[in-house]
C-alpha cells in the first residue's frame, strides 16, 4: 500500500570495466581458477584490491561510515530513521543527474550543460501540465525528450563537427538556462499540483513492511542466482572464476545491507518511491554498462579512441548516444527536483543553470570512484557519492552550519578524489598497466 508524506514534516564493489568491458587492467588480483580461498587469501585480495583500481569504491564506502558515525556523535538524529529516509529521497534528484554523466565521463568527456537541461526538463513539464493543460503524462514524456534532444544536439556539434564537448556543453548550460528562463516568462513560480504524477514521485511510500524486506531480499538473490550461473558457465568453459565461497560472503553481505536498509526505512514511513527508482536506474545502467556489447564499446572508447576505432567501434555513434543518455537523466533528476519543491520558478533555474546541481553531479560520479580521464567507473558511483554529498549537506543542516563551510567541505573531498584518480592513473603508466 502506498502512502504520501507530509511535505513539512553493483555488486557496490564494481567499478571498472572488468574482464567484459574495455580495456583490462592488470593491478586487479586474479580470480582463482576452481577452487575457494581461505580467509588469509580474501585478506590479500582486499590488499590487492587496495592497491588496483578497486580501492575507489572501498575508500569512499569507509568514508561514508567515517562520516556517518561523527555526525551521529555530533548530533544523534542524524542516523534516526525519519533523517536516513528523507535522505534518501534527497539523494534521488541530483543523483539521476550523476548517473547520466557517468557515461559522458567513461568516454573521457565532460557535460556542463546538465544542470540547466534539468531545470529545462522541469520547466518545460511545469508550462505544458499547468499553464497549457497537457496532461501529465504527455508533459512528463516531452520533458524527457527535450533532454534527449538537447543530448543529441550537443553529441552532434561536438562527434560530427567537431567542437570540443568543453565548449560544446558551456554554451548549452548558457543557452539551456536562457531557455528555460523563457518559457517560465515573468511570471514567476509556476506550482504543480501536489497530488499529481510528478509531485507523488517524492512524496510516495510503500507503507507495507513486506514490500521493503521482499525487494532486501529478491536483491541479494538475484545476486546470488546470477553469480553462480557466470560462475557455472565459466567453469564448463574452462575460464577463470570467482569460487564459490567469495559469492556467498558477497551475498551475506548484500543481505545485511538490503534489511538494515529496510529496517531503517520501516521505522518511518516505509520504502519511497523515489528511492525506488533511483536504484532501479542505477541497476539497469550497472547491467547495461557491464553485461552488454554496448557497454564494453563505451568502456573501449574510454581506454582509447584510435583503438576503440580500429576495434569497430563507431566513436561518433557512440559518443552521441553518451550525451543523449546524460541529457535524458538530467532531465528525468529535473523532474524529481520539481517533485520536491512541487514547483518550477525562476530562482531553482537560476540555480540549477549557475553550477550547484552541476557541480554535485559531477563531485558524485568522481567522489564515487569514475575517473576523469575515463574508462574506469560505473553507476554505482553515482550512488556513493552523492551519499557523501548529501550526508555532509543533512549532517551540517543538523548542526545549523553555513552553507559556505558545507561548498568548501564538499570541495575539499571532491579535490582529494580527483587527486587520487590522478595518482592511481600515474602510478599505472609508471607500471605500465594504464
Amino acid at each position: 500500500m502506498a502512502v504520501s508524506r507530509n511535505r513539512a514534516s553493483r555488486d557496490p564493489g564494481h567499478t571498472g570495466g572488468g574482464a567484459d568491458a574495455g580495456p583490462a587492467t592488470s593491478d586487479r588480483p586474479p580470480r582463482t581458477r576452481g577452487r575457494d580461498i581461505n580467509l588469509r587469501g580474501y585478506a590479500d585480495v582486499f590488499r590487492g584490491r587496495l592497491r588496483g583500481d578497486e580501492r575507489g569504491p572501498i575508500v569512499v564506502v569507509l568514508g561514508l561510515v567515517a562520516i556517518w558515525l561523527v555526525f551521529q556523535g555530533l548530533n544523534e538524529d542524524f542516523l534516526s530513521p525519519r533523517n536516513l529516509s528523507n535522505l534518501g529521497v534527497d539523494i534521488v534528484g541530483t543523483g539521476l543527474v550523476a548517473v547520466g554523466i557517468v557515461f559522458v565521463l567513461l568516454i573521457g568527456e565532460i557535460d556542463l550543460s546538465i544542470g540547466s537541461v534539468s531545470g529545462l526538463g522541469g520547466a518545460a513539464f511545469a508550462v505544458l501540465n499547468v499553464n497549457l493543460g497537457v496532461p501529465e503524462w504527455l508533459a512528463v514524456i516531452v520533458a524527457v525528450m527535450s533532454g534527449m534532444a538537447v543530448g543529441a544536439v550537443q553529441g552532434f556539434f561536438f562527434a560530427r563537427v567537431g567542437v570540443p564537448a568543453f565548449v560544446v556543453t558551456l554554451a548549452g548550460l548558457l543557452a539551456w538556462n536562457g531557455l528555460t528562463l523563457f518559457l517560465l516568462g515573468a511570471g514567476g513560480t509556476i506550482n504543480i499540483d501536489e497530488g499529481g504524477l510528478v509531485a507523488s514521485l517524492t512524496s510516495t511510500y510503500f507503507g507495507a513492511a513486506g514490500v521493503a524486506y521482499g525487494l532486501a531480499a529478491l536483491g541479494p538473490g538475484a545476486y546470488f542466482l546470477v553469480s553462480r550461473h557466470n560462475r557455472n558457465r565459466r567453469t564448463a568453459a574452462g575460464m577463470p572464476h570467482r569460487p564459490l565461497s567469495e559469492i556467498w560472503v558477497r551475498t551475506g553481505v548484500l543481505v545485511v545491507i538490503a534489511f538494515a536498509t529496510a529496517y531503517t526505512l520501516n521505522q518511518f514511513q516505509g520504502l519511497p518511491l523515489a528511492l525506488l527508482i533511483f536504484l532501479a536506474v542505477v541497476i539497469a545502467s550497472d547491467l547495461v554498462l557491464r553485461r552488454t556489447r554496448y557497454g564494453r564499446r563505451v568502456y573501449a572508447l574510454g581506454g582509447g579512441v584510435e583503438a576503440a576505432r580500429r576495434a569497430g567501434v563507431g566513436v561518433a555513434r557512440m559518443r552521441i548516444a553518451m550525451f543523449m543518455v546524460s541529457g535524458t537523466l538530467a532531465a528525468i533528476g529535473g523532474l524529481f527536483v520539481a517533485s520536491g519543491l512541487t514547483s518550477a520558478s525562476p530562482t531553482t533555474a537560476r540555480v540549477a543553470g549557475s553550477g550547484m546541481l552541476l557541480i554535485n553531479a559531477i563531485a558524485a560520479a568522481v567522489i564515487g570512484g569514475t575517473s576523469l580521464f575515463g574508462g574506469r567507473g560505473s553507476t554505482w558511483s553515482a550512488l556513493l557519492g552523492v551519499l557523501v554529498i548529501q550526508s555532509i549537506a543533512s549532517g551540517m543542516e543538523l548542526l545549523g552550519v553555513q552553507d559556505a563551510v558545507q561548498f568548501m567541505i564538499t570541495g575539499g573531498v571532491l579535490l582529494a578524489a580527483v587527486t587520487a584518480d590522478s595518482l592511481s592513473r600515474r602510478s599505472g603508466e609508471a607500471s605500465g598497466r594504464a
